[in-house]
This record gives C-alpha cells, sequence and structure tokens, in this order.
C-alpha cells in the first residue's frame, strides 16, 4: 500500500487532539457534550479515510450555521411519524449529523424486528460524508443506505444553471474476513468542498471536474466555484443526482433543489432532507452466509489482474479503510489555511486550540 503522499504545506496532527479540539468548540456553540462529539466524529471520520472536503475544514461553516443561520445546536430530533418498517424523523432543526445518526440508530432497531425500515428525515441540515451513516448499519451486521440532498451546484444534462445538487448516496454490506464494503459518492464529477481544497492549495483542477458559469469546461478552482459541477457519465449522472435528490425529500417536506437555497446564500436552516434504509441480512439468510459471499465477491476483485498504470484493484471503500489506518498511525494530513480557519473559530468561541499548534 502506498503511503498518502500529502503536501509540503500539511501538518499531521493525531485525531484525539484533533476530536477534541473541534468538540470543545461545537460545545461552546451551545451543543450537548454529546451531539458536539458526534459532530466532531464524524468529521474526523471523514478526514481519517481521505474525504477532506468533508472534514474539519467544515468547522467554520458549521460555527456559522450554529451562531448566525438559525441551525439549533439543542435540536433534539424524534419519530414525527411510525408505520412499522417505516419511520419519519423530526430533525429538530438540528445538525444534520445528529438528525441522520438518530435516524439510522431508530432503522436498525427497527430492522432487528421488522428485517428491513426506512426512514425519511426532515427539518434536518447539512450532515457531512454518507459513509459515517451507512457504516453505522454494516457494523450492526446490517445493510445501510443512506442518500441526502445537497444545494444546487450542477445543471441538468445540456442545460447551465443550478439546479441540480451532487445528492449523494452511501451504501455498506457487512463482510467477514474483509472490511465492510463500503460506497460513499455523489454524482457529480467533484464536491463543492473538494474545489475548495483544490483552490487552497494553489492547484489545477483534474479536466472534467468543473464547468464556468456557461458550461464551458474548466480546471480554474476560482471560475469553477462561481460555475458549475459536471455530472460523472453526461445525463446518466444528473438523472441519479435527480432521483436521490428527490428521495431524500418528497416523502416529506424537505426542499429539494432551488428550494433548499444557494451556494451564493446558503442553505435555508432546517429543509434538509435524508432518507436512510437499512436491510437485515438475517431475515433473509443465516448473517455468516451473507457475509460469506461478500468476502468472495471481494477476494474475485482482489485477484483480478491490474490494467496498465494501476498498482492495485480494490473494491470500494478500501482505499479509505488503507488511510484510515495510516492516519490513525501517522497522523491527519491537514493544510495550513484549514488549521488556521479551525484556530479562529476557537478564538471567537474562547476555547482552547493551542494543541494544534
Amino acid at each position: 500500500m502506498a503511503r498518502y503522499p500529502g503536501s509540503e504545506q500539511d501538518l499531521r496532527v493525531d485525531e484525539a487532539v484533533l476530536g477534541r479540539v473541534v468538540a470543545d468548540i461545537f460545545s461552546a456553540c451551545g451543543m450537548s457534550s454529546q451531539d458536539a462529539w458526534l459532530v466532531a466524529d464524524s468529521l474526523v471520520h471523514a478526514d481519517l479515510r481521505g474525504i477532506h472536503s468533508h472534514g474539519v475544514m467544515r468547522v467554520p461553516v458549521y460555527v456559522g450555521k450554529l451562531l448566525d443561520e438559525g441551525v439549533d445546536p439543542r435540536g433534539e430530533p424524534g419519530i414525527a411519524r411510525d408505520h412499522g418498517a417505516a419511520l419519519v424523523i423530526d430533525g429538530a432543526n438540528a445538525m444534520g449529523q445528529v438528525a441522520v445518526s438518530f435516524a439510522m440508530r431508530a432503522a436498525i432497531e427497527r430492522a432487528e424486528r421488522s428485517g428491513v425500515c426506512a426512514a425519511a428525515v426532515a427539518n434536518s441540515n447539512h450532515c457531512g460524508a454518507m459513509d459515517y451513516y451507512a457504516l453505522m448499519a454494516s457494523e450492526a451486521d446490517m445493510i445501510g443506505v443512506v442518500t441526502t440532498n445537497a444545494l444546487p451546484t450542477m445543471a441538468p444534462h445540456g442545460g447551465a444553471d443550478r439546479i441540480l445538487g451532487i445528492n449523494p448516496i452511501g451504501i455498506s454490506l457487512p463482510a467477514g474476513d474483509h472490511p465492510a464494503v463500503v460506497l460513499d459518492t455523489s454524482f457529480g464529477a467533484t464536491a463543492r468542498g473538494r474545489i475548495e481544497v483544490y483552490q487552497q492549495k494553489g492547484l489545477e483542477l483534474p479536466e472534467g471536474w468543473a464547468m464556468d458559469a456557461d458550461g464551458r469546461p474548466t480546471t480554474d478552482p476560482a471560475v469553477a466555484l462561481t460555475g458549475l459541477i459536471s455530472p460523472v457519465g453526461a445525463h446518466k449522472g444528473s438523472g441519479l443526482a435527480l432521483m436521490t435528490g428527490l428521495l431524500s425529500t418528497v416523502l416529506t417536506d424537505a426542499a429539494y433543489g432551488t428550494r433548499l437555497g444557494s451556494v451564493d446564500k446558503g442553505p435555508l436552516p432546517g429543509r434538509d432532507g435524508q432518507f436512510v434504509l437499512v436491510i437485515n441480512p438475517a431475515a433473509f439468510d443465516e448473517i455468516k452466509s451473507v457475509k460469506a459471499r461478500t468476502d468472495q465477491a471481494v477476494e474475485e476483485i482482489l485477484r483480478s489482474r491490474r490494467a496498465p498504470g494501476f498498482d492495485e484493484v480494490v473494491p470500494p471503500g478500501r482505499p479509505e479503510a488503507n488511510l484510515m489506518e495510516e492516519f490513525a498511525e501517522d497522523g491527519i494530513p491537514l493544510n495550513l489555511e484549514t488549521l488556521a480557519h479551525i484556530k479562529a473559530a476557537a478564538k471567537r468561541l474562547g476555547t482552547d486550540a493551542t494543541a494544534l499548534d
């Protein structure tokens, strides 16, 4: 396994130290210590897995949501409608991590009895990386699926107006001898947060990631941030984004597309929606058999021939699991700008971030 190359501008930070600093910031925003740790854990988890666009770089944005933009730091999600294997979760305008974690835990508990459970989440907010929740299911020996809406950053195929979000999906299946197979992907060629990371590092974007405001391809992060994210697979990506966005919102009164807000003005608080599906494999077959079949699929991938230019062939989630192992040992690489923004947030709130020096 190749080591993460990082950048000369990166500093390695211990995950526990980072988690404490970030949790203290959210506690100072008025969150309970439990919820503050949950949100901090979700961000550190993303950075540990190399998903820096959904990691601690979002701390200043989240502080703004809690202090200035109307998200309730004390919101307590609950079950608003209970119909057996179908639940509606009122996110109580809490941070999305709090709402979706509640929904996933409720769906896991219900799927233990019913075999499956679907939960639609309303009155929620941005919830971060999808694999955080999907893996909660596989850790309970279940299959997890989670989707969310997102601010419009893409145009439908052939268009030039921002009316589609990249609307990601996370899916996780438990395995036996191997780590869980987990897919966390959006239907844009990248995430806006990743474009911001490239801008921070002064790097050009890979071709095919973004377009300018008129739909012309660009590799300039600054131009991309005022333009459009490209959908993956042309019409296929924009179609899948439409469907995951609708699945996340139409079962409740959550906001789809431009009703959520805009990247210029930000989302309206409490208008995000998510959808959670949990499948209990034990309702279909012995869990050992299900895991063994997942292992067989993983091993077939691992044994397959490599194409030119590739060092390995791995299933979804394996590169992130490898990074998680490396970063847990060596520290999480964070750029100086991200660290400066976290320290500024801590200074605003009067918390101690000297451990990041």
